[in-house]
């Protein structure tokens, strides 16, 4: 009996079709994820006018939408290794498409803040998801690429909104662009019927005659026989993915330390997308339109990403991380010194790039960091914890506004969580990854047996 390890499969699996529907999958999910979450940043003045809110209200209004992210990321990334991640995916789908809507309906600071929070467990739980979705089914040598390539459909919703957004507010009211989110409810029979499950889930229900069509589209030509065993390696193999797996095996330091890094980079991103423009009107600077910074950092996000994701196949994606890292503390604290508004855009792009940035090319590496049958527990608790970093972030920013501090420590204390957040990734064992396992694994074995003897005649193979 031929036993082939699908986890090698993949790992070895060559860019074709297959790949390019889950990448189209992730990316579109994610680009209307970005949407539903952006969306509140551009309706708030219309929101806080027709509502009467002041901003300390219209703050908490638009933090609902966190807090039900973090509870989303923790336990619906969790309960997708359990019921299956298309299914997942689905449901979050649904959640933050009519959540995000019903937001529209809604006439009081109260139930619009609900429905944003259950829009957020949405768009928050289909982060985690995704992200294991592309790792799993990814080759090995563009995996990072292919994470950050579907994490970059995040930034295009945020771009989407800047673009779309200030039209649609004047001529239908704040209510249209919520209205809109409805649309993706559409897509969902398409993602139950082509989305493919996650193998190792596949193999504990025993639902060979799928994993067999699977194998078949991930590697075309792959002639399989009725008596070959599909298995996964053991550190893949987790009964009902119980959180307690993220700490066995030597990973409970380092988990801790990505929990570390993810908050850190969290809390980057939201100081700046709550706080930029008013830190940049303190100082006196004219940053033209929000449209346009909104399009400059984003713009900067899908670039680092990108860039970050390419530089984290070709190198050891834990170092291009603390890089980024780096480079993102050293961008905020250049910023309280930018004199030039011409400059500052620049620098604003660099910012986008190593915070957002980061924080995307920080998924891909949780991504690879845990086995696939606890990766989206790994990259969902990941998430959900580093998104107390982004509750956070607009109240300690906030205080310090009213401290009334010259503008370069406030940008000085942004950039420090960018260098806590390095020092985090620093102190991760990379060894402990399941990516060095696979490859340090892949050295002892002879060459692999699932791909050596693809397109083979059963013959031979018998």
């Amino acid at each position: 009996m031929h036993r082939i390890d699908v986890h090698k499969l993949a790992d070895e699996s060559r860019f074709n079709r297959f790949h390019a529907l889950v990448l189209f999958w992730g990316a579109l999910i994610l680009v209307l994820d970005g949407y539903d979450l952006a969306v509140v940043g551009a309706a708030m003045p219309a929101i806080m006018k027709d509502m009467g809110v002041d901003a300390a209200q219209a703050g908490f209004m638009a933090s609902s939408a966190l807090f039900g992210m973090m509870f989303g990321a923790i336990f619906l990334g969790t309960l997708a290794d359990r019921i299956g991640r298309r299914l997942m995916i689905s449901v979050c789908v649904a959640l933050f498409s009519v959540f995000t809507a019903a937001a529209g309906l809604t006439h009081d600071p109260v139930s619009f803040s609900v429905t944003r929070f259950l829009a957020g467990l949405g768009i928050g739980g289909v982060l985690p998801i995704v992200t294991a979705q592309m790792a799993e089914f990814a080759p090995v040598k563009l995996r990072a690429r292919l994470v950050t390539l579907v994490f970059a459909g995040y930034s295009v919703g945020g771009i989407l909104v800047a673009l779309t957004g200030k039209q649609l507010i004047e001529a239908h009211g704040w209510q249209s662009v919520f209205y809109a989110a409805i649309l993706p409810v559409l897509l969902i029979p398409f993602i139950l019927k082509t989305m493919p499950e996650s193998m190792p889930f596949l193999i504990r229900k025993k639902r060979d005659a799928e994993l067999r069509r699977i194998v078949g589209k991930l590697v075309p030509g792959y002639a399989l026989q009725e008596h070959e065993q599909f298995v996964v390696p053991a550190e893949d193999r987790a009964e009902g993915a119980p959180v307690a797996k993220l700490f066995h095996d030597g990973r409970g330091f380092s988990t801790a330390m990505i929990w570390i890094a993810f908050f850190m980079g969290l809390f980057m991103v939201y100081s700046l997308s709550s706080w930029l423009t008013k830190l940049m009107a303190m100082a006196g600077y004219s940053l033209g339109s929000a449209l346009t910074f909104v399009i400059v950092f984003n713009v900067g996000a899908i670039v680092g990403a990108v860039a970050g994701g390419w530089l984290g196949d070709k190198l050891n994606i834990k170092w291009v991380l603390v890089a980024f890292y780096a480079v993102g503390a050293a961008a905020l604290t250049l910023m309280g010194y930018t004199k030039s508004t011409e400059l500052l855009f620049l620098v604003v792009f660099v910012v986008g790039a190593s915070t957002l940035g980061t924080q995307l090319l920080a998924y891909a590496y949780a991504g690879e960091f845990y086995p696939t049958a606890i990766r989206s527990t790994g990259v969902g608790f990941a998430s959900g914890i580093g998104r107390t970093g982004a509750i956070l972030a607009p109240i300690v920013i906030g205080v310090l506004v009213v401290l009334k501090l010259p503008l370069e420590q406030n940008f000085m204390a942004i950039g420090l969580a960018g260098l806590l957040g390095m020092v985090a990734v620093m102190l991760i064992d990379h060894r402990k990854s399941a990516s060095t396992h696979h490859f340090d694994a892949a050295k002892e074995r002879e060459p692999s047996e699932a791909l050596a003897l693809a397109g083979q005649p059963r013959a031979a193979r018998a």
